[in-house]
C-alpha cells in the first residue's frame, strides 16, 4: 500500500487575526455552528489527549457535551483509563477535526470534575440504555467477552428499572481553556493558524497571534 502521495490540496477558506473574534469560545462557537450547518457528521466529535503519572499520553474520541464561559464539558467513567489519567495530571488537550471544512481547533488547559448537580442533571437527558450502560461497563478493564458484558447490562437493567440514578463513578469534566489555535487549510501546505493565549495578569483577556504553517 503506497500512502506517500495521497494529497489533497485545500481551497476552501481563509482566516486571518483580523478575521476572528476577541473571545475565543465566541470564534468556536461561530465555527461548531457552522460546522452543524454544513452537516458534518458528528460535529461534536473530539479527540481528547491525557497523559498519565509516568508521562505517557494517550487519546480517545469523545463528545463535546456543553461550552460556555466556564470551558468545554464531557461526560465520562471517573474510574476509566481517562479518568485515571485526569485524577494524577488534571491537564487535557481537545482537537476537533472538520475534515470536510478544512479546519481544526486544538485547545489545551486544566481539568476540573463539574459539581455533581451539574452530572445529575446531564444524565437524567440520556437515553436509559445510555444511563443503564454507565451502570454496566467496567470502562477500560479487561473483559472476558462481549456476552459477560451484555449480562452485566441486562442484570443492571433488572435491578435499576426505568428511572436509574447517576453512578457514582460517572459524571463530567470541565476543560478550562488556557490556549486556542484555529486552523484553516490553505493551498501548497501555507495553512492558515491564529492562536489565542491566555493573558497570565489576573483578570486579563486573550492574546491573539498568528503561527507558521
Amino acid at each position: 500500500m503506497d500512502i506517500a502521495n495521497l494529497r489533497k490540496d485545500y481551497t476552501k477558506a481563509s482566516l486571518d487575526v483580523a478575521d476572528v473574534e476577541p473571545d475565543p469560545l465566541r470564534q468556536f462557537g461561530h465555527w461548531l455552528q457552522q460546522s452543524i450547518d454544513a452537516e458534518v457528521p458528528e460535529p461534536t466529535a473530539m479527540t481528547l489527549a491525557t497523559v498519565d503519572a509516568s508521562g505517557q499520553p494517550s487519546a480517545r474520541i469523545v463528545l463535546l457535551k456543553g461550552f460556555d464561559a466556564s470551558g468545554l464539558t464531557l461526560y465520562t467513567n471517573y474510574l476509566s483509563r481517562k479518568g485515571r489519567e485526569l485524577a494524577a495530571n488534571p491537564k487535557a488537550a481537545l482537537l476537533f477535526h472538520w475534515v470536510e471544512l478544512e479546519r481544526q481547533v486544538r485547545i489545551e488547559g486544566r481539568i476540573e470534575q463539574v459539581p455533581q448537580a451539574e452530572s445529575d442533571a446531564y444524565y437524567v437527558q440520556r437515553p436509559l440504555g445510555s444511563r443503564i450502560g454507565a451502570w454496566a461497563s467496567p470502562q477500560s478493564e479487561v473483559i472476558a467477552d462481549r456476552a459477560l458484558l451484555e449480562q452485566r447490562y441486562a442484570e443492571a437493567a433488572a435491578q435499576l428499572g426505568d428511572q436509574p440514578k447517576r453512578p457514582p463513578h460517572w459524571g463530567g469534566y470541565r476543560l478550562i481553556p488556557e490556549a486556542f489555535e484555529f486552523w484553516q487549510g490553505r493551498s501548497s501546505r501555507l495553512h492558515d493558524r491564529v492562536r489565542y493565549v491566555r493573558a497570565l495578569e489576573a483578570g486579563g483577556g486573550w492574546y491573539l497571534e498568528r503561527l507558521a504553517p
